[in-house]
């Protein structure tokens, strides 16, 4: 409880800093415009897409038992991008396509990509036959985000026309985050949490083994099958409206762990908030570090998401 009211304080400073931090520095010059219009859905929709990489990051950790495992590792991204991809030249490609406040194209991209996650990540299942071998489910993982990835830089280059909005959505940006993006990721993160929690008792019984999840009457099958939705539709709806950004849901259920001992329904909350707080911070960082130009905040959090993976990995005695 004290670490998730931290959490709600954390995140309404990092809002109010969020509102005062731009390319035209920091205050609020322009309240009607560049902060209701501007800045705000932008803070806000960056703390939405660290919710649901947080949320996804925890929910992929339990359902495959692995504490290395994210929703990227399993192609859902790759996926995406590649659902994203196909959208873009549908629409001709459209540079606004990405960018667009439309509630048709919004959700059309968000479709798109969450078609694209479930079947990247029912395609790593097929091929490594189940999760109970975690080396062959990561290898199968990297298989598919590999083709996926070549499949979506092909189709770019056949069309090439859709590269401008392309290159945005692969580093990963809040800068085109809308108040339609945002009440489209805050509206799906509801949903998805809602579902995880209720999942929450399978996960617990999944830490154990299937077997012993079986044996306590837990109906593990369709129930893995749920949690795979909640999985994609939380990753699929945040690249969608973001881009590609690494590390949030591999580093905020690690965060978690590390400060309380807590159960999959507290940990995927938790997690979800922190993923937020990561995301926001890192994109206030990136307004401010070589203002008034601004870094991808993908890049940025690559970068500091690989660094804590190293030391994540030196910790536990793996380097």
């Amino acid at each position: 409880m004290k670490l998730a009211f931290t959490l709600l304080f954390l995140t309404l400073i990092l809002i109010g800093l969020g509102v005062c931090v731009g390319s035209t520095g920091f205050g609020w010059n322009g309240f009607d415009t560049i902060v209701m219009e501007i800045r705000l859905p932008r803070t806000l929709g960056a703390w939405a897409a660290g919710a649901l990489l947080g949320l996804a990051g925890a929910v992929a950790q339990g359902l495959f038992r692995n504490p290395l495992a994210d929703p990227y590792l399993l192609g859902s991204a790759s996926g995406a991008s590649l659902g994203v991809a196909l959208a873009l030249t549908v629409m001709g490609g459209a540079v606004g396509g990405v960018f667009s406040n439309s509630w048709f194209i919004r959700l059309g991209l968000t479709g798109a990509a969450f078609v694209g996650a479930v079947g990247a990540v029912v395609l790593t299942l097929t091929l490594s036959r189940g999760v109970a071998q975690t080396l062959r489910l990561l290898l199968a993982g990297v298989v598919v985000g590999v083709v996926l990835g070549a499949m979506t830089q092909l189709l770019l280059l056949l069309s090439p026309d859709s590269l401008q909005a392309m290159q945005s959505f692969l580093l990963g940006s809040t800068a085109f985050v809308g108040w339609t993006s945002f009440t489209l990721m805050v509206s799906v993160w509801s949903v998805c949490a809602l579902c995880a929690w209720l999942l929450a008792r399978v996960l617990d019984g999944l830490s154990l083994g299937d077997a012993t999840a079986i044996s306590l009457g837990l109906p593990v099958a369709p129930m893995r099958l749920a949690l795979v939705a909640v999985l994609a539709l939380a990753t699929g709806t945040a690249v969608a409206q973001t881009g590609l950004i690494a590390f949030v849901g591999l580093a905020a259920p690690h965060l978690v762990r590390s400060l309380v001992k807590i159960t999959h329904g507290g940990l995927m909350l938790l997690s979800s908030f922190v993923g937020g707080v990561l995301l926001l911070t890192a994109d206030i960082a990136a307004r401010a570090i070589i203002a008034p130009q601004e870094l991808p905040v993908g890049v940025l959090t690559a970068v500091l998401g690989g660094g804590y993976l190293l030391w994540l990995m030196r910790k536990q005695g793996s380097l």
